[in-house]
């Protein structure tokens, strides 16, 4: 069977100018590997007439799809829609339902006057087939050319995706066939990268060379990822179930989740399946850790709130964390941190809490307690538990890990009390 690849197009010069990140290309590229289409390349570029014409030109030699965002609002920066008419052979004409639709989202929901710019929102090459955008004003497009198939889609997200699955997808599938990709990953947390290569080194060389494993390391914590592919969807993963058991087992105890799970993903995981409730006291997280908690769908059944108590006026008044430890050992104290736990548990009636306190930089810092200095506590009824951590990067990292830190030390604290 012939490999069909496809490529990730994107169109802007915000891409380039780091104005904008292209969320657009990594979501389009797990949409494709699920249907079984590898993506060979994502290439960006700006709003410039050669260059997304030589791009054009340059992918359709390797893959067989071309997906192209980007470009197609009404102002004169956007320039793939007369390209494309151009690059096909093509003649631009008005697409009476394009049109009756972008009328009605003006005229009847924003109950705005049509302009003549929202018109030519309609306009398209008369040798597309029009995708109906239900999510916006400008539709998608598809060409074929020499047995490729080219989809030109807007550049919004939310557009972009209605576009993927409900027309781009199934026309992908109907005309390629293609083999069954399958991915299984697993989380690990407290080993470095190059450790953990070392410990699976065994299970890594007895892989087959057509099971790539991939390492994939982020604050702490790195997930391994196995794939394969073929036109036997059963022997791709029962052969898979094997290897990744194995992994699993060489990974041992630094093993957190067998599936492609952020932190907070698995610590909900564990409050819901223990139907246990949690609240933070935030400090130098500032409401990080509330953010990631509350960013899980269903989070208001395990989390109830945080008190951000940045200053240290607030972790007196409000967590009682008594004067006397503030001026003798400091907001950044195991002692601080006990007490903002035991408070935080009592005054949000919660199973479990958190507390973290720290100086996240890139000042702050005295000989005894440096930039990067945390201290961690969880609690759970009458159980305190304290870490203390060491961070040496700049101070948005230091957020994250110390979050990722915090997080993990409750997912411990909850196995401990199943």
């Amino acid at each position: 069977m012939e490999k069909i690849y496809a490529t990730i197009i994107t169109i802007g010069d915000e891409l380039l100018i780091g104005q904008v990140v292209d969320t657009n290309s990594a979501w389009m590229a797990q949409e494709l590997n699920k249907i079984g289409i590898p993506v060979l390349r994502r290439v960006a570029v700006g709003d410039l007439w050669n260059e997304i014409w030589d791009a054009l030109d340059e992918e359709s030699k390797k893959a067989s799809i071309i997906l192209i965002t980007g470009g197609l609002g009404p102002t004169a920066d956007d320039i793939t829609k007369p390209l494309l008419c151009k690059y096909f052979g093509g003649n631009m004409i008005m697409h009476q339902p394009t049109l009756d639709h972008v009328t009605h989202i003006f005229e009847v929901i924003l109950k705005r006057p049509m302009i003549e710019r929202n018109r030519k929102q309609a306009e398209v090459p008369d040798n597309c087939k029009v995708l109906k955008n239900e999510k916006g004003t400008a539709p998608g497009m598809l060409f074929q050319k020499e047995n490729k198939l080219f989809v030109s889609l807007p550049g919004v997200p939310h557009e972009m995706k209605w576009l993927m699955q409900q027309e781009v997808l199934p026309i992908i599938i109907s005309i390629f066939k293609t083999n069954f990709i399958e991915h299984r990953t697993l989380l690990t947390y407290g080993i470095g990268e190059s450790f953990l290569a070392n410990r699976i080194a065994i299970t890594e060389e007895a892989l087959p060379s057509h099971i790539k494993l991939a390492y994939l390391p982020n604050y702490g914590m790195v997930r391994l990822r196995l794939t394969s592919s073929g036109t036997n969807k059963a022997l791709v993963h029962s052969e898979m179930e094997y290897h990744f058991e194995a992994l699993k087992k060489a990974v041992g105890t630094y093993l957190i989740a067998d599936q492609d799970l952020t932190m907070e993903q698995i610590v909900a995981n564990l409050l819901i399946d223990t139907k246990s409730t949690i609240s933070t006291a935030e400090s130098c997280t500032g409401g990080y850790m509330a953010h990631l908690l509350t960013s899980i769908p269903g989070a208001s059944a395990f989390y109830k709130g945080s008190i951000v108590s940045y200053s240290n006026e607030i972790k007196e008044k409000v967590l009682k964390v008594p004067e006397e430890i503030l001026i003798m050992q400091g907001a950044v104290s195991e002692a601080t941190v006990i007490k903002m736990a035991e408070e935080c548990l009592q005054l949000m009636n919660t199973d479990y809490s958190i507390a973290v306190s720290g100086i996240m930089g890139p000042d702050g810092g005295t000989n005894d307690k440096p930039v990067g200095t945390v201290w961690i506590a969880v609690a759970h009824k009458n159980e305190v538990k304290t870490l203390l951590i060491h961070l040496r990067y700049n101070r948005g990292r230091n957020i994250s890990l110390t979050a990722m830190n915090a997080l993990n030390f409750l997912r411990m604290l909850i196995v401990d009390n199943p």
